[in-house]
């Protein structure tokens, strides 16, 4: 069996199955956006034009991608960061290609990047792929074909190539069945929609010139042209800044209303402030990085805790965990069975220099860290004499002398005084 019959031939319930008709609706709602009651079509790309949306998948991929990645060997814990960690693309830099990885999850619920190897199967380069050109299915393993996921990506002229996960390096999000992960803008297509039918229900308020200062109101029949002329006289004597703070003189039995904001009844503003509490809680992100800080506190300490809680619930297990295994698991563990891929969180301290300097003094001081150690986080030389790591003298194992480390002698204890003995009032 090919691989392409292969693929025709299995049966998944998931949308993105190319056994799916291109007739059906599931498949042209995945295809053209999903359909909200608010009347907007919803997808991965019209999202963005949402500023919290893309606030959120701005701040998600772009933290993710910043920390440093390295690998590090299981037993010594000494780095071992191969060149493909460090330059994974010909064309990008390494934080390019997360980041867009990192977007691809966010929107798509899938990150997918090819595996380039060289003559020796290595795996030397990686090459994102869109996410709207793949659907992604489960094979039973045959004779002909091993098991596993198989990947359909269309190239631009629209030809299909059928890929297996040793071509595809396939980061899935939070998902049901196993195989892909769920598009969170899908997910939450009504509360995105409702934002962006709101954004564009206040845009075609104002273009359409429905902010209307007042009407003149008169109990006379005015035709079209009088009309007109008594409302270019009212412009001409009452706008500018000439006729500030003076006196209307009405005739005519002609009188002014004033209107006030329709929408401010109708609770227009405070929908539109609870699409970005909505935003922020689908994305996990706290409502202070998306520059809402109407209900939430503004000293450092408080700020401060947010931050620290959206690295330790929300960045680091949903997004960077996967990310670090499934590179150990596809990239490192082939050649490298005793290296892991690990993210470096501290490196989100570089902007509290108070905070920093407090953590290596502490570290310095139980002897976790050498001055040298400090140094290379800082991208600092090493200096002679700075890879000595101190040790406490009040930690020293329990009943031994810190000053001295040799073996007690049995018969050094002949000839002490006991009054210098300690243990001689126990007798």
């Amino acid at each position: 069996m090919t691989l392409g019959r292969a693929v025709a031939r299995a049966i998944t319930r998931s949308v993105e199955n190319p056994a799916v008709p291109l007739t059906s609706t599931s498949l042209l709602n995945w295809m053209t956006g999903a359909s909200s009651d608010a009347g907007v079509p919803v997808s991965e790309l019209t999202a963005l034009h949402m500023p919290a949306v893309w606030r959120s998948v701005s701040l998600i991929s772009s933290v993710s991608a910043a920390l440093p990645l390295h690998s590090y060997r299981e037993s010594t814990r000494a780095r071992t960061t191969p060149r493909l960690l460090r330059d994974p693309h010909p064309e990008l830099t390494a934080y390019e290609l997360w980041r867009l990885s990192y977007v691809h999850r966010v929107l798509w619920g899938n990150a997918y990047l090819q595996k380039v190897r060289n003559r020796a199967g290595e795996v030397v380069e990686l090459w994102p792929i869109r996410p709207d050109r793949v659907q992604v299915d489960r094979v039973r393993p045959t004779d002909a074909l091993p098991g596993g996921k198989i990947f359909q990506v269309t190239d631009d002229q629209g030809r299909q190539h059928p890929l297996t996960s040793r071509e595809v390096l396939h980061i899935p999000g939070l998902g049901y069945d196993g195989v892909c992960g769920v598009s969170p803008i899908r997910a939450a297509a009504q509360g995105v929609g409702l934002a962006l039918a709101a954004e564009k229900s206040g845009a075609k308020f104002f273009g359409q010139g429905a902010m209307l200062s007042g009407v003149l109101q008169t109990e006379q029949r005015l035709n079209p042209d009088q009309a007109e002329v008594l409302k270019r006289q009212w412009k001409a004597k009452h706008s500018g800044a000439e006729a500030a703070y003076d006196i209307a003189v009405l005739d005519s039995g002609a009188s002014f209303q004033p209107i006030t904001m329709p929408f401010r009844d109708a609770q227009f503003l405070e929908s539109r402030r609870f699409q970005v509490v909505e935003v922020a809680r689908m994305f996990g992100v706290p409502l202070f990085l998306l520059m809402e800080t109407e209900k939430s506190t503004s000293w450092g300490t408080g700020l401060e805790q947010q931050a620290l809680g959206f690295v330790q619930f929300d960045l680091h297990p949903v997004w960077l965990v996967p990310t670090e295994q499934r590179i150990t698991k596809e990239l490192i563990w082939p050649t490298a069975p005793e290296d892991y891929a690990e993210y470096n969180v501290e490196g989100l301290l570089r902007g509290d220099s108070k905070a920093r300097a407090e953590f290596y003094r502490v570290m310095r001081e139980v002897g976790a860290m050498s001055a040298n150690d400090i140094r290379g986080k800082e991208n600092m030389p090493p200096i002679e004499g700075g890879d000595v790591y101190l040790q406490p003298l009040n930690m020293a194992p329990l009943g031994s002398d810190p000053n001295d480390q040799s073996e007690p002698d049995s018969t050094s204890s002949e000839g002490v005084d006991d009054d210098d003995d300690p243990d001689a009032g126990d007798s």
